[in-house]
């Protein structure tokens, strides 16, 4: 008879004994870090620090608003949007483009300027750089050195199909003498 260099331990062959005493300490370990968890954390900000800054950094938010668009009966839908300082007060403003939604079909988008009045938290309108009755649709958008930026599909003629868009341009609005001014981007070409 031929004996093994390692001597046989009582744990190599599992019982079910074994499964019961590991199925106990999985169940203490959870039970114990489940009373030992971390305080809830909080948003609120430590004394001293000054709340209307912290608004004034933050871009206003979407939900909520008003657009100026008619959808029947179906709702409004924000469908990109993105932030940035457009008229230089330090304080940033949200860009949204906005469409019915609608079952089938393309639907127009509108391009609505957003901000918050200084001493609000109320996000509004003020602004729409393209109104949904033109009948184009966006592609990208953004904000960049205090202008929008965005590629706009539409339609060189009532004959083409809803679906497909055959024309495309690409427009910057930037913040001049109290107003957005409409311009096309330099080294940009119409498709």
């Amino acid at each position: 008879m031929q004996h093994s260099a390692v001597p046989e331990l009582a744990h190599t062959q599992t019982r079910p004994i074994h499964w019961l005493a590991t199925a106990t300490a999985v169940a203490g370990v959870m039970a114990v870090s489940s009373l030992l968890q971390p305080g809830s954390a909080t948003a609120a900000q430590p004394a001293g620090h000054d709340t209307e800054a912290v608004h004034a950094a933050t871009p206003p938010g979407t939900a909520g608003v008003d657009f100026p668009i008619t959808c029947g009966p179906v709702k409004a839908v924000v469908q990109k949007k993105a932030t940035g300082d457009l008229d230089g007060d330090g304080r940033p403003e949200t860009v949204a483009v906005v469409h019915c939604d609608a079952p089938m079909g393309t639907p127009p988008d509108g391009v609505y300027v957003l901000t918050r009045a200084a001493h609000g938290d109320k996000a509004r309108v003020v602004a729409t750089l393209v109104d949904p009755q033109d009948g184009d649709t966006v592609g990208d958008l953004a904000v960049r050195d205090g202008a929008v930026l965005a590629t706009l599909r539409g339609y060189s003629s009532d004959d083409v199909p809803r679906c497909c868009p055959d024309r495309t341009d690409k427009a910057k609005w930037a913040w001049k003498d109290g107003a957005f001014v409409r311009s096309t981007p330099a080294g940009t070409r119409s498709v």
